[in-house]
Order: C-alpha cells, then structure tokens, then sequence
C-alpha cells in the first residue's frame, strides 16, 4: 500500500509559480471531533479488515492479513475461528486482503475472498458457511478468477464489495514497482490499476462468472487509471463510490464517484498524479480524466491514504455524511463533505495510533477502525461540534507574514481561538490566540503571524469551549513568499556549524528538525541578535528545518547539510 519511494521530498502542492499575494477562502461549520475506543485489543494478528455479514445477526467479522478470518458477537466477544483462507502468500503487502458477504448471504451462504495466491497473483475466490453459523466450509473453496501480477509484489489493492446493482466490485493495483512502467493502469485489456465489475451469479461456460451488460471494454474493467486503490467504499445511502488511492512520490488521492456517473471513469494514472501531470505520453486530452476531490502532499511521515467510508449511523448525527479517510503512517483523519456549492470541504485531525488499514461498518451502520500496527479494532467515536458556526476563513500573504481572517455567527461559551500552523498539512503548530468577542450575530477576527517562510502553508483553528472541549476548522492551504533576505547564509552546511545573523533579538530559540519531524538541536537564543553559530556536528547528510521561534514571530529555512 505504501508510496514507491521511501525517502520523501517536499514539493509543492499546486504548479503555480510563489506569488505575493494568494488566499483561499471556504465556509463551513465546525467540524465534529473525532475520538477512537478499542473493542478488540488481544487475540488479533495483523487485522486489515472489518466486515457485517448483513444477515440479520449483527456479528462482525475481522480478516487478518495473514489469512485468518475471525467472527465476534454484536458486543464484540470472539466466537471461533471462522476460515483459514487457503492458498495465500503473506508477507509485506502480501496476503489476505479482503472479504464481503454475498447480498443474499442469509439464504445462500456464499462469500467471497481476495488475496495473493502462493505464486504473487492476485485471486478471486468463493467459499460457503457449513451448518455451523460461525464456522466456514474450508473445502467449499472455489476460484472465480486469477490475475497475473508479475515482477513485484506490491499494489495489490484491494477490496471487495458488492454494488445495489447485485455486481461485485474489486479493486487492484498498478502491478507494483514504480511510475507504473508497464502502463498497465491505462491498459483496458489488462486487469490492473483498475476498478473491476463481475456478474458472480451467472457462469459462463466453464468461467464461474460473467461480464455485466454495460462494462465499457467488453471485459471486467469498470473503470480505470489507479494506482494502488487499497481501500475504498459505496455510500451505504446514495451509493456514490469513494476510493484511497495511494500515490507516488508528490500525492495522495481521495477520489468521488457518483452513483449515476457512466462506466468508463479515468482516474489519471500514469498520465497524473493526483491533478498534476505525472507522465503524459501516449495520454490523451486532460478532460478525459476525473481528478480527486482532495489531495495531500506525500512527504514524511504522510505517505499512504487509506480510502474510508461515509458515515450512515444513527449514534452520531453531527457525523452524517462525512466521508472519513486516513493516512496509514501519520495518523492523520481527514473529514470530507459537499460545501453546498457543488465543491467540496476536507478537514483534517490527528488520532493515535498510526497504522489504520480499514474502515469497517456494522450491519446498522456505526463506524470502526482497524489498526494493523497496533493489532487492534476501535470505534470511531464523534462528538457534537461546538456552539458557533464559523462561516468564513480565509488569508493573505503579506510582506512581513500572513494575515488570517475569519468571521463568525452564534458564539457560545468559547473560550479562545488558537492559530495553528503546518508545513505539510498533517503535523500542526501553535501559532497564536485570539479572544473570542461573543456576539450573537457576526463576529470578525484578523490574526498577523508574523512568518517568514517561502512555499505552502497550512492553517487552521482550534476552537476551544469554556469546558476545555474543542473542534477544528477547516484546514486552508495559502502559498507564500515572505522570507524577504535569509537568516542563514551559507545555507549549504560543510562545516558543521549554521551560521545566522539575526538584526533582532526576535526570537528566543531555535530548532533543527529533519525531514521525518523528529527534533534533533534545539537552542536557546532569547535577548540575542546579530551573528552567531548554531553547532550541528554530528547530524547526517541530508535535508533539515531551522525553525526560529519567538513570541509574536516565528521563521522556518531550510538547509542542506553535507
């Protein structure tokens, strides 16, 4: 599942070239705070799934990755062993992948299961429950279709679900490796990088299935152009479809199918990586492709989306119809909804633990978490947004930093508006406060920080109750220009020392951060200015951040430390 190249460089999310002068504006009301609660903590090895069998009986199934699938009651106590997938290849993103019920499961018994066979294909196969309701029949095992996946072992996708037109859908990767060199995700006659349709109920001759009328190349291709969709969904409520497609070196895509869209969907892979050109040759015109309706930056340590689902349950109201995605490696939640004027909204929060592999539904349509790190199941847990709606965010870049509006309407029992900042959308710094004013009509709020940094931003706002309770607005990328002449020269360091010349004594400390955000000097430097040396004797060759921090001011540079 994971993103090709592991050591991650920081690129801009747009093409456009730095300008002086750019905002971006939305509205929305506070988003709901997400919070997670284990159900299942022991006895678990290597989860990757959670499914409902849809029979009535509320129990909930977990696929291990390592080819065991175990069932639990509706209160989450564990039953049996319900099927040891025979015939899989476990070992990195090898393995049992996926399993969905047969719609009329209740009646015919019939599963299905996808994983890597023992030669790395990628296989399809059906199996049926035996007279005991928690126990499948492991001889019942029959293949429905085997796709070759040579040379790598990777971007397999993929995940089964079954569509309200009685189809199964699969989805598969681009075949591995990396840049897709084979072009197998924009090749209609080879089965990967693409969503496939079967018809499971009708064989064909001596194929246990068939091609549904309306499959646009005559063949199982549905649509096309992924990379390594490992986790997706249908909208249980509108049947809209929603894929995770992870990306290559510069983004991570969350992709929006309308139920009604016709067959055929292009989603850009190779020719683009997210909306940005990738490599075109042999492409064809760009309004051929459907880009994502939200991407972040593949960089350290966000690097692999997991496609989510949309939340249809009754517990938390204040959820309904936010897609809720994640990233496998930051922890990072993202929340994704329409804005009311045909676009969209996608806020983002950061849970504990990192490593979130599924998100899985019960029967009644609450939501739960899989954590293939921590070996462990947790509900996803919502509380309600706070009292006030935020109806305007925005900011601008200015010479000396950027100045952040927002407006607001219906205050209640707020207690402070705290200013946060990134540099790659995922990991957030505080940057200020802001009292609330308390009107109970509009409400306008400026916010300076004072930032000299060249490339793009991140901001958003951690809405605190009088309680201690909070909320997060959305998140807003600005691109900036506003270093004006450096604090660091040379910034190319071959004497291991970083040589700064400060006209203030700004700033009252320094930190040194490498590129996967773990800290490795920090200085005090309060009351000082002019020139001085920072000592990094000892660090590796690489990228760092120098992140000057101050009370009503703050700087980020980077170096190249040879």
């Amino acid at each position: 599942m994971h993103a090709a190249n592991t050591t991650l460089k920081y690129r801009l999310l747009t093409p456009l070239l730095f300008s002086i002068f750019f905002s971006f504006t939305s509205k929305m009301v506070a988003q709901p705070a997400l919070s997670l609660t284990p159900v299942i903590s022991t006895g678990l090895s290597s989860p990757i799934q959670l499914v409902n069998a849809g029979d009535g009986s509320n129990r909930i199934f977990i696929v291990e990755q390592s080819a065991t699938i175990k069932v639990y009651d509706a209160a989450f106590n564990f039953l049996s062993n319900f099927l040891a997938v025979s015939g899989v290849n476990y070992g990195g993103e090898r393995g049992l992948l996926s399993m969905v019920f047969h719609p009329n499961y209740a009646t015919n018994g019939f599963f299905f299961v996808y994983y890597t066979n023992t030669a790395g294909d990628l296989e399809l196969a059906r199996y049926h429950v035996s007279s005991d309701p928690n126990v499948a029949d492991a001889t019942s095992k029959l293949v429905f279709l085997t796709i070759p996946h040579p040379t790598n072992s990777n971007h397999n996708g993929g995940e089964l679900h079954f569509g309200a037109d009685g189809y199964l859908y699969l989805s598969t990767g681009d075949g591995g490796g990396g840049g897709d060199v084979p072009n197998n995700a924009q090749n209609t006659a080879v089965l990967l990088g693409k969503m496939l349709r079967l018809d499971v109920n009708t064989p064909n001759g001596s194929v246990n299935y068939s091609i549904p009328a309306g499959n646009p190349f005559s063949n199982e291709i549905y649509d096309l152009g992924l990379r390594n969709p490992f986790r997706w969904s249908f909208d249980r409520l509108t049947n809209d479809m929603w894929i995770g497609d992870v990306g290559q070196d510069s983004f991570e895509e969350i992709n929006f199918r309308a139920a009604a869209a016709a067959a055929g969907v292009n989603y850009g892979w190779h020719c683009y990586e997210a909306n940005n050109t990738y490599n075109t040759t042999g492409c064809g015109p760009i309004a051929n492709y459907v880009f994502p309706v939200y991407n972040y930056p593949t960089q350290n340590p966000a690097a692999a989306v997991i496609g989510g689902i949309v939340y249809r349950g009754a517990a938390y109201p204040a959820l309904q119809g936010y897609n809720i995605s994640a990233d496998f490696y930051s922890g990072t939640f993202y929340l994704t909804r329409p804005d009311g004027s045909g676009g969209w909204l996608t806020t983002t929060q950061i849970l504990s633990p990192a490593g979130m592999v599924d998100f899985g539904e019960t029967e009644v349509g609450e939501a739960y978490v899989v954590s293939i790190t921590a070996n462990t199941v947790y509900r996803l847990n919502a509380s309600t947004p706070l009292p006030v709606t935020l109806v305007l965010f925005d900011g601008v870049s200015v010479p000396w930093g950027v100045n952040l509006h927002w407006q607001t309407v219906a205050e209640q029992n707020i207690r402070a508006y705290e200013v946060e900042y990134s540099l790659n959308g995922s990991a957030f710094s505080y940057a200020g406060t802001v009292q609330p004013l308390l009107n109970s009509t509009a409400n306008n709020y400026h916010y300076l920080h004072n930032f000299r940094f060249s490339g793009n931003v991140f901001y958003r706002l951690k809405i605190v109750d009088t309680d201690g309770s909070y909320t997060y607005s959305n998140t807003i990328q600005l691109q900036i220009n506003t270093t004006g002449s450096s604090l660091i020269a040379p910034t190319v360091i071959t004497n291991g020392s970083i040589q700064i010349y400060l006209e203030n004594a700004v700033y009252r400390a320094i930190e040194v951060v490498s590129t996967n955000g773990s800290l490795v000097v920090k200085q005090n430097i309060s009351g000082q200015s002019g020139s001085m040396k920072i000592p990094v004797n000892g660090l590796a060759a690489g990228i760092y951040l120098v992140k000057f921090i101050g009370d009503n001011s703050s700087a980020v540079e980077k170096i190249i430390v040879q």
